[in-house]
């Protein structure tokens, strides 16, 4: 059967050999329909957990995450689009806070296409505004120790009081 030839060596060999077509087909979708239950399951949490981190453009991450919700609905997971942008909404960073207020503040709904285009001006806005962050350092006062001369003991530093003229020194 011409079928059965263009199937790989390792699962040709766990297939039983049928005469028709029809049986062949019906054999094969039994035998695969628990990976595509698996399949969804791997698809849809990966749609659920996906975060948006800058690597690449915004554009390009919900064009990701809308191509795992086609995906789903091939596997007969339909996602419907106000999920789907609550999920894109869902894997934005920190950043885009005041973008998520907006939107949850407006009255409308926008579709997958609508919202890809205002986060897309977003991302442009906040990378012209730049990032502007501070590492603060600091340390603590410390007393100083002296290293030590050849043949004598570290002595701790002297304290000095500041209210009494011979305490401690």
């Amino acid at each position: 059967m011409f079928m059965r030839m263009s199937i790989a060596n390792n699962i040709k060999s766990t297939l039983p050999k049928h005469d028709t077509a029809k049986e062949f087909f019906k054999t094969v979708e039994k035998r695969f329909r628990s990976a595509d239950k698996s399949l969804a399951g791997t698809l849809m949490a990966e749609l659920t957990t996906m975060k948006f981190d800058g690597t690449r453009g915004m554009h390009e991450h919900i064009l990701e995450m809308s191509n795992l919700a086609a995906k789903l609905k091939a596997l007969g997971m339909n996602v419907n689009e106000s999920f789907l942008v609550q999920f894109i909404l869902n894997s934005l960073p920190l950043q885009y806070g005041p973008f998520q207020i907006h939107y949850n503040t407006i009255k409308d709904k926008w579709n997958v296409n609508e919202l890809a285009n205002m986060l897309v001006q977003e991302e442009t806005r906040l990378k012209q505004q730049g990032h502007h962050s501070i590492h603060l350092i600091s340390k603590g006062a410390s007393k100083k120790w002296k290293k030590p001369k050849k043949g004598k003991m570290a002595e701790p530093p002297k304290i000095k009081w500041a209210n009494s003229k011979n305490r401690g020194s």
